[in-house]
């Protein structure tokens, strides 16, 4: 953690002092450093609200060039938990005496985490980029994101393929997947200049695939088609239990007017089968809320997940989602609905998963140094069920095959320099009908996290 630590204070002091590197003044209105790689999202407060990278370069090629960025934040939490399951003791070396009584904690710093960009450019509209998590909740020490080769001009100097690149970008490699449009406003660990609030949604579709994946826009219209091989990780073992999986989406992002930005997407993915169905539990990161909702037993690394639902799908796995957003002058809309369907490797029977989420946010003063926003997140159907055994009696099946949860986060932030972000939420999440032997039967959980950034 000694060389983590070096690094992000060699950052903030980078960020504090913008004059230090070469820089630019754009429409945010403040000296940030100049993009030199093409057809990228910046790190900072110009990479808000852009989804897709856009059909254009943004920079001049002027040959090879590399260039590093960081990010990262700390989070100060205040977060109480409470719950009525039924006391439930669990065999094993050691036995549990109550696996449904929850950790104790108090107010306090979480672990500090960290993301380091490589960017580089290899050719006109050909550049690679490498993503690294230097620290995060789940592994404290370095570990790769991604790394891919993006596309956006064509290498050949055929006037068929230069036309088609116009319109089109190729993704080749380990990526992120662009499977609605979430993924792209999130928190990603060190990175949470894109997001509003702290937490991201209950049901959290993210994770990274190897594959390709190809993006068409013109005049506004969009769509991606990829196929990737469905996991968070490449693997060639137990090849019957794998599928690839196939993802699209299609809509509209338009421009309409100065203060008027309107998009609509739908995304679908298919998947049939997969040895580790990552898609709602490929964050290595983890979750924003530590130890909400977990027992004593469990540990901020392993038990990285808090507050989250993941459905367990591995097979048959459908997934559809649609997200509407508005922009009208500072106020922004943006919404979620979802529907994911599969079973567990063991079940015979596929179950059904829905979501929704609202969310809305109002930036003002020059710059839109400040910001508030609230988000509204349901997510209700059917989990499952799981063995547990008793230290004392047979085995008892736990079933939670109609519950819901739901959560309300309000907050707001301040930009003091386009790179460097103060924010601040309360959130609350509640859920309904688990069963009594769940340790999330009648659970509620509620509190403020505060948070500071830097992304450059």
């Amino acid at each position: 953690m000694t060389r983590t630590r070096l690094f992000l204070a060699a950052g903030l002091v980078v960020a504090l002092n913008p004059l230090g590197a070469q820089s630019v003044t754009d429409s945010v209105g403040t000296s940030q450093r100049k993009l030199d790689i093409q057809y990228v999202r910046p790190q900072d407060q110009r990479g808000i609200n852009m989804f897709e990278t856009p059909k254009i370069a943004g920079a001049a090629y002027d040959g090879f060039k590399i260039q590093w960025g960081a990010a990262f934040a700390q989070q100060f939490q205040g977060l109480t938990h409470k719950n009525t399951a039924q006391p439930l003791s669990q065999a094993g070396t050691p036995a549990i005496t109550n696996r449904n009584q929850l950790q104790a904690m108090g107010n306090g710093f979480n672990n500090a985490v960290a993301n380091a960009y490589l960017h580089a450019q290899l050719a006109k509209g050909i550049r690679i980029q490498l993503t690294s998590y230097l620290s995060a909740r789940h592994h404290n020490e370095t570990w790769v994101k991604d790394g891919f080769i993006q596309i956006d001009e064509s290498p050949i100097d055929l006037p068929i393929l230069n036309e088609i690149m116009k319109f089109t970008t190729v993704k080749i490699g380990h990526f992120e997947i662009n499977y609605g449009d979430f993924h792209f406003k999130r928190s990603d660990n060190g990175q949470v200049v894109y997001n509003p609030l702290v937490g991201n949604l209950i049901m959290d579709a993210f994770t990274t695939e190897v594959g390709a994946e190809a993006i068409f826009q013109k005049n506004g219209l969009l769509g991606v088609v990829a196929l990737t091989n469905g996991e968070v990780r490449g693997q060639t073992l137990r090849a019957s239990d794998r599928s690839p999986a196939f993802m699209a989406k299609v809509g509209f992002d338009k421009q309409l007017n100065a203060d008027v930005r309107t998009r609509l997407t739908a995304s679908f993915r298919n998947q049939g089968s997969a040895a580790n169905g990552t898609l709602y539990s490929g964050d290595r990161a983890g979750s924003r809320y530590y130890y909400v909702l977990e027992n004593t037993a469990s540990t901020e690394s392993a038990n990285f997940t808090s507050g989250m639902i993941n459905p367990g799908f591995t097979d048959k796995n459908n997934a559809i989602m649609v997200n509407p957003f508005i922009k009208v002058k500072g106020v922004e809309l943006f919404g979620l609905w979802e529907r994911g369907k599969g079973r567990s490797a063991s079940e015979t029977v596929v179950r059904e998963v829905n979501q929704l989420m609202g969310e809305a946010t109002v930036r003002f003063l020059k710059g839109d140094k400040l910001f508030l926003a609230a988000r509204y997140n349901k997510v209700d159907g059917d989990l499952g069920s799981y063995r547990v055994t008793p230290v004392t009696g047979a085995p008892v099946t736990v079933s939670n095959s109609d519950v819901a949860v739901t959560r309300l986060n309000a907050g707001g932030g301040w930009f003091i320099l386009p790179t460097l972000l103060l924010k601040a939420e309360v959130v609350t999440q509640q859920y309904d009908r688990f069963n009594s032997l769940d340790i999330r039967n009648g659970a509620k959980w509620r509190g403020f996290v505060l948070e500071a950034a830097t992304s450059f």
